[in-house]
């Protein structure tokens, strides 16, 4: 995806995926190579925080960053993610005033909260942890409970932030699909599978769904402006991305 806006954008630049064992030498490499400008993913999006020169005022509030940007060796740190969940949303329904359920305590999790509080949403924060939830929950001052008793929980819109249902665990779902029926839409940010299970089983309970690929081609793109100072072919990208995915699948 990003590579394909890259080529037509015409620059000379090429995404590659990394796999990082030790984030402090990684970071190092980072300058030693003058790269850029990387993604972050699972497990690093906080702990990346204490290795940058900057953090923009989002990705602070947030606790998380997703993207860095290098500028002649001074290293900032962003968060698209939130950007990409609001943008998905925006485009099936009003954020404003809405009941959502967020399920998870990671950085994407805080991301979705950013993104809905800003939008006017009113979030409840859900995890297997009790003390997780309730730690984020203070700091964005919602209420928040563990999964044992969604049961109990109704909401007019249920976010998945956990990476459960993602490949290779493609047959596992966080939510009992007997609950899903207490929400009117079920939203995954997992967009590999592009229907998670936890999205079938919304659908069987007759749920409204939302999968993650408008959010992952939106963080995406909102990377690349951040690396470039242009505006990439978002339908390019969504293009290279459900190519990719109908082939896998």
């Amino acid at each position: 995806m990003h590579n394909a806006a890259l080529r037509e954008m015409g620059i000379a630049g090429s995404y590659v995926p990394l796999c990082i064992r030790n984030l402090p030498d990684a970071v190092q490499g980072l300058r030693g190579m003058d790269i850029r400008g990387v993604s972050v993913t699972i497990p690093f999006k906080t702990d990346m925080m204490d290795y940058l020169d900057h953090v923009d005022d989002e990705a602070l509030r947030i606790g998380a960053v997703n993207t860095v940007v290098n500028r002649d060796g001074r290293l900032t740190g962003h968060n698209t993610d939130w950007q990409g969940l609001v943008m998905a949303l925006k485009g099936v329904m009003d954020i404003k005033g809405k009941s959502i359920v967020i399920l998870g305590a990671g950085g994407t999790a805080r991301a979705a909260l950013y993104g809905v509080v800003g939008q006017g949403g009113h979030p409840m924060i859900i995890s297997r942890t009790k003390e997780k939830s309730r730690i984020l929950a203070q700091d964005w001052e919602c209420p928040y409970d563990t999964m044992k008793n969604m049961g109990q929980i109704r909401a007019d819109v249920l976010i998945n932030t956990t990476p459960v249902g993602m490949v290779p665990r493609r047959d596992e779902s966080p939510v009992e699909d007997g609950i899903l029926s207490r929400f009117s839409w079920v939203v995954d940010v997992i967009y590999h599978p592009l229907k998670t299970k936890l999205l079938k089983d919304a659908e069987k309970a007759g749920c409204r769904t939302l999968s993650g690929l408008e959010m992952f081609i939106h963080q995406g793109a909102e990377q690349i402006k951040l690396w470039t100072g242009q505006e990439p072919p978002r339908d390019l990208m969504r293009q290279v991305v459900l190519e990719k995915l109908k082939r896998e699948a």
